[in-house]
């Protein structure tokens, strides 16, 4: 057992009256929200002081007198507007739709202590973090949500960081003008902006750049939702007081994802002058040094990261507005954490060819432990190409060496490679490996130059779908110093034994006959129109060779009948494998946010269940699906002398901030060197399987040691890992399905 605090704030009181929850609607139409709660609260005689606005729905502690109110309020500019308030329910103090009022209310505190509202959570501009070495600004803010838990209702925050850029899209793209030539410029801005998030200051909302339109300008009008036309300029200067001074640039333009209730049909235009780019390129997080220099605001410790936490009750408290808004409402928060007790799961022993081996839980990795033992299925290097450019014959040399150095104590018999020298230009790498590669070939090992993205794109394009054949590419920089050279050859050696499909170490499994399944999604951002779904299941009772299937699904089809398929061909594998069918199934199902739980109880199981039917009459498994979510505020702290730490990887919680209508429980599993851990939320959504908590927890956290890309416990169980892994290969890189023929191997490591 151990003693834990988190990041939560219990509920103590809240009103024991009815509330009236209103729809207002505006005519015209208004689409800012701050225009829309001033023109309301030129009414505060009739609505009264204590209210909660989100845009759209009021809620008064208090009935109005008619059931439909009419009133008429002007804008700044003269306008007349009509709003319509309509009673549309009358709810209990138990009903669920309090918990959304009690977050609106939460809400407006955030917002009376002057943060400001972007996407979901709250930031302070007038605090700023400056990184001038990189010309960003960090906006400190929080994240909350109140929800209904095991025992209570309770409030969690957590700390969040806005990374913005101290340039707008309009600067962005005359720097881009002056570094590349006329014509490539438009093509350039697309390739750059399209996909990105920028944030609009007038109305602190943010927005996926979809497209640029280059016909039109400022200039240009639309029709408003009343008919009326208008200019953007002059739309921009009424709605949001902001003049625009360049009158030729051209329009961003963002499709709506979410149908709001205000928002009208249709993709929203933006102004390059009026959007400041928000995040990081990929170049940025390339940058060691800057992800170094923004890691020391934002990756904060367990002590840090509590006192922000408190820092934000603490201005609750003092906060008179605040608390009279409190009063009003007759709500108040616990001051301190929540503390509770949790339990850690014992540490696993590694098995590697017959050695048992204890690793530091502490630290949660045991590469110091294992290295120079030899691998339970090590795989002959025979027959093997290696691919380098002249510049680079020195790079691949060494690592030949250094390979032949590190693999016998892993006991892989290694021969010399063969050596292809080719120019440094994609179609020269291709016709390489079309003339070298033969039947016998095990792998392929290409040595680039550099990190260019289409030249490794088309290299592993050519070897996992017309040529399937398992490849390792490396740039030559990795190769290049002296003293970590030999870590990295035995890093290099490890992977591709696991390509051609050897298997590194195992841990206990005491349940028989169970097939594991990792499933996981990656939405293919740049055509916008595919998913791709990893699908990854055990074929072995040790769990260390793995089936590894994907699905390539264009918009408009359900992903789960590709899943289906592959469940079916996962199956016959297992069956070639150990001449019967697993009795249980346990499926680990990743990239579902909590809106989408409902189709997979109602959808995606039934058809799972239909699939195993399909099988044959007699086959009738124990099932279980869980769903997998890492992105979690929730955070975990451990006392130990006095200060704050993190949790011991294998603390398992599944009391208090678990929710009562779920079987869910969470797991700290990994150990990070900075910052605080990351719980992971396990939702158990449909199980016959009669395994107690206790036993689905700790296969659970078995499996996060099985992962081969790491000698140390990862945050999810490995077939997610694995699933996330061959997913990403396909959306980044080949966009098709790869050749079944490696399905039995982990080729996309």
């Amino acid at each position: 057992m151990v003693k834990l605090t988190t990041n939560y704030f219990r509920l103590t009181s809240r009103p024991q009256w009815a509330l009236y929850q209103y729809h207002v609607g505006y005519s015209p139409e208004m689409e800012a929200r701050r225009l829309r709660s001033a023109l309301l609260f030129q009414h505060e005689e009739l609505i009264g002081k204590t209210h909660a606005f989100d845009g759209s729905v009021l809620f008064l502690p208090k009935k109005l007198v008619n059931k439909v109110t009419e009133v008429f309020s002007r804008t700044r500019n003269g306008e007349d507007v009509k709003i319509t308030i309509t009673l549309t329910n009358e709810l209990p103090p138990s009903s669920p739709t309090c918990l959304q009022f009690y977050n609106i209310i939460f809400r407006r505190l955030l917002k009376m202590l002057n943060l400001q509202q972007i996407g979901r959570n709250y930031y302070n501009p007038n605090d700023p973090i400056s990184v001038p070495n990189h010309r960003l600004m960090v906006w400190p803010g929080f994240t909350s949500s109140i929800l209904q838990y095991e025992e209570s209702i309770m409030l969690c925050v957590d700390v969040s960081h806005k990374v913005l850029r101290s340039e707008t899209v309009l600067d962005f793209m005359y720097s881009l003008y002056y570094q590349v030539e006329e014509q490539r410029f438009r093509d350039t801005c697309a390739k750059e902006l399209i996909g990105l998030i920028v944030l609009t200051k007038y109305n602190n909302k943010t927005y996926r750049v979809d497209d640029i339109d280059w016909d039109a300008n400022p200039q240009c009008t639309f029709r408003k939702s009343d008919g009326s036309e208008i200019s953007y300029v002059d739309y921009y200067k009424r709605q949001y007081n902001q003049e625009i001074t360049d009158l030729n640039q051209p329009v961003l333009i963002s499709q709506c994802r979410r149908k709001g209730r205000n928002m009208m049909p249709g993709p929203v235009v933006l102004i390059p002058e009026l959007c400041f780019l928000t995040g990081l390129t990929e170049k940025m997080r390339n940058d060691i040094n800057m992800m170094k220099d923004l890691a020391v605001h934002t990756r904060l410790p367990p002590e840090q990261r509590q006192r922000e936490i408190g820092r934000l009750i603490e201005y609750i408290r003092k906060d008179d507005n605040v608390q009279k808004e409190l009063q009003d409402w007759g709500l108040s928060f616990d001051s301190h954490l929540l503390s509770f007790t949790g339990r850690v799961v014992q540490g696993e022993k590694i098995l590697q060819s017959g050695k048992v081996f204890d690793y530091n839980p502490q630290f949660g990795d045991w590469s110091k432990e294992t290295r120079g033992a030899p691998l339970i299925c090590p795989k002959p290097l025979d027959n093997w190409l290696l691919i380098y450019t002249r510049r680079n014959y020195d790079t691949a040399n060494t690592l030949l060496q250094n390979l032949f150095k590190v693999t016998p104590a892993m006991g892989i018999k290694m021969n010399k490679a063969t050596m292809i020298e080719v120019d440094d230009r994609t179609e020269a790498y291709l016709r390489g490996l079309q003339q070298s590669i033969t039947s016998d070939t095990n792998i392929v090992f290409c040595v680039l130059s550099s990190t260019r993205k289409d030249k490794y794109d088309a290299i592993k394009k050519y070897l996992c779908t017309d040529c399937p054949v398992p490849s390792q590419c490396v740039v030559a920089r990795t190769l290049s110093k002296p003293q970590t050279v030999m870590a990295i050859a035995t890093k290099i050696a490890l992977q591709m034994n696991c390509k051609m499909g050897g298997e590194l170490w195992s841990v206990e499994i005491p349940l028989k006959q169970v097939m594991i399944v990792g499933i996981d999604c990656y939405h293919d951002t740049l055509t916008g129109k595919q998913s791709i779904a990893g699908f990854v299941s055990s074929l072995n009772q040790t769990m260390t060779r793995w089936f590894s299937r994907c699905v390539v699904q264009s918009r408009g089809q359900e992903l789960v009948d590709g899943l289906k398929a592959c469940l079916q061909t996962a199956l016959r594998d297992w069956f070639k494998w150990n001449k019967y069918l697993p009795s249980r199934i346990i499926v680990y199902r990743d990239g579902v946010g909590d809106g989408q739980l409902y189709t997979l109880v109602n959808y995606e199981v039934p058809q799972f269940l239909d699939c195993l039917k399909s099988i044959g009459k007699d086959y009738n498994p124990r099932l279980t699906v869980i769903v997998v979510k890492k992105r979690v505020n929730t955070r975990f702290f451990t006392e130990s002398l006095g200060t704050l730490k993190n949790p011991t990887p294998g603390t398992v919680v599944d009391v208090e901030v678990t929710r009562p209508e779920w079987y869910d429980f969470y797991i700290v599993s990994q150990a990070v060197r900075n910052g605080c851990v990351t719980p992971t939320h396990y939702n158990v959504i449909y199980d016959t399987s009669k395994l107690k908590p206790d036993h689905i927890q700790r296969l659970t956290y078995k499996l996060c040691h099985m992962y081969y890309n790491w000698s140390g416990v990862i945050r999810v169980p490995a077939p997610c890992q694995y699933a996330h892994k061959l997913a990403f290969l396909v959306g980044q890189s080949i966009h098709r399905e790869p050749n079944l023929l490696l399905s039995d191997k982990l080729y996309y490591l």
